[in-house]
């Protein structure tokens, strides 16, 4: 290689054609322990507080070359703990500035997740992403078109799409455990912050001197800054988060998306308490059908939120606890029932005795080494990561065409969904939910 190829160009080289070599592990060069700045990523973490806190402290390994969060009173620890970091409020700065980052985090609310990875990626950086991937279905599609285009390695935190016990719900179903699956219920104890009939806040309190308020509003349409919003409630809000569905259904639903092969649906309905034109609703059902594969019958999936929980199954022993506190998944097989809790941990079979009869199958899916560290070493070794954007915003699609059913119950209707002309067939006002308006100056273009 010739001494002008840059370090960024080298790794950009190793991840995107990793056929031609690979990178040296490090043991070979320099000793156990020892780390070649050829094998070290720069990455740039955007969002430092809250989840962006634990984003960051997965990516540690690597070097943490910049720091950036429109509140500079926020992440104090993550400041503290990579003090080389150049410190930044507006990411499109940072991005301009910061030319040898090879990769960023997003950890910022659900509204500028998209705006935030289209930046990064139009700019070959490698990017990974906090659940939910994004905020409308439409974003969702286009990330996922442009990381195929510019060949970036994607991932969205789902974390417990890397946990053990998601690998063994797979090869349980896999292995016809339960036989054929017809139905799954799903549910989870969200919301824990102020959603349903809540109105927007009439105050209008002075903007902490801190906070760039006009870069954490983004791309929404603008309204005065509240402490309602910055920095966790913002999740109940409409125009900034994805309410319930949209906060642990990356979690909850992704495993029977993954294990069944969903893929896209064919129906929608959804039913709900009363809400707002602020919000969500405070509890809700939604139902979606989906087609039969390969000889297989069709699957319904019911989602279950604020609470509520699904019927207890027929075989399921007195007083034993549904999924964990913060919710679960149980799937109704032609031979019987299997339950796991939010993060696909510790799958059951129903009853007891089912479980302790059954003959588990040799493990045949690759484990992970986490959520972070997978994109890390996809990175660096040209591979794919397992919730990368091919697959991420297509669980995505599914929970927001959920929260669409939603807010369009008054049409009393099953929506019809036909995924390859993007449209509901039935509803033109759903339709005009698969996007929403951006404000002047914001695009993903």
């Amino acid at each position: 290689m010739s001494n002008n190829i840059s370090r960024r160009k080298f790794i950009g080289t190793t991840s995107l054609a990793a056929t031609a070599f690979t990178i040296v592990p490090r043991h070979v060069l320099g000793g156990t322990g020892y780390k070649a700045p050829s094998d070290t990523l720069n990455i740039g973490c955007v969002g430092i507080d809250g989840k962006g806190k634990s984003d960051i402290e997965g990516v540690s390994s690597e070097n943490i070359a910049a720091l950036c969060d429109v509140d500079l009173t926020r992440g104090m620890e993550a400041r503290k703990n990579n003090p080389k970091a150049n410190q930044y409020q507006d990411f499109r700065i940072m991005l301009d500035k910061e030319k040898d980052l090879d990769a960023i985090t997003i950890s910022t609310p659900d509204h500028t997740h998209a705006v935030i990875a289209m930046a990064a990626m139009q700019r070959g950086k490698h990017v990974f992403v906090q659940k939910p991937l994004t905020k409308t279905v439409y974003e969702a599609r286009k990330l996922a078109e442009t990381a195929k285009k510019n060949k970036i390695i994607s991932q969205m935190g789902n974390q417990g799409h890397a946990g053990e016990g998601a690998r063994l719900v797979n090869e349980w179903i896999w292995d016809g455990a339960i036989g054929d699956v017809n139905e799954v219920h799903a549910w989870t104890n969200r919301p824990i912050w102020p959603q349903g009939e809540i109105e927007r806040p009439e105050e209008i309190p002075s903007v902490p001197t801190s906070l760039n308020w006009n870069l954490w509003i983004g791309p929404s349409p603008h309204r005065p800054y509240h402490p309602s919003y910055h920095p966790f409630n913002w999740r109940g809000f409409r125009d900034f988060g994805t309410g319930s569905l949209g906060d642990m259904g990356a979690h909850i639903l992704d495993q029977p998306f993954w294990a069944l092969d969903l893929g896209d649906c064919k129906t929608i309905q959804a039913n709900s308490t009363r809400f707002t034109d602020e919000s969500y609703p405070a509890a809700s059902e939604v139902i979606w059908t989906f087609e039969g594969k390969n000889g297989k019958p069709g699957i319904k999936l019911i989602w279950r939120d604020g609470g509520i929980l699904p019927p207890r199954p027929e075989n399921i022993e007195p007083g034993r606890k549904l999924g964990e506190t913060g919710g679960g998944v149980i799937y109704y097989g032609s031979k019987g029932e299997l339950m796991h809790g939010v993060y696909g941990e510790q799958p059951r079979l129903i009853p007891e005795t089912f479980m302790q009869s059954y003959q588990r199958p040799e493990k045949s899916i690759p484990r992970s080494p986490g959520i972070h560290q997978e994109w890390i070493e996809a990175i660096k070794n040209g591979t794919k990561s397992t919730t990368d954007f091919e697959y991420s915003s297509k669980l995505t699609e599914l929970m927001l065409l959920g929260n669409i059913a939603l807010l369009s119950q008054e049409h009393k209707t099953v929506l019809e969904w036909d995924a390859n002309q993007f449209k509901f067939t039935n509803l033109d006002a759903a339709n005009e939910l698969l996007h929403t308006q951006y404000s002047p100056g914001w695009s993903l273009d």
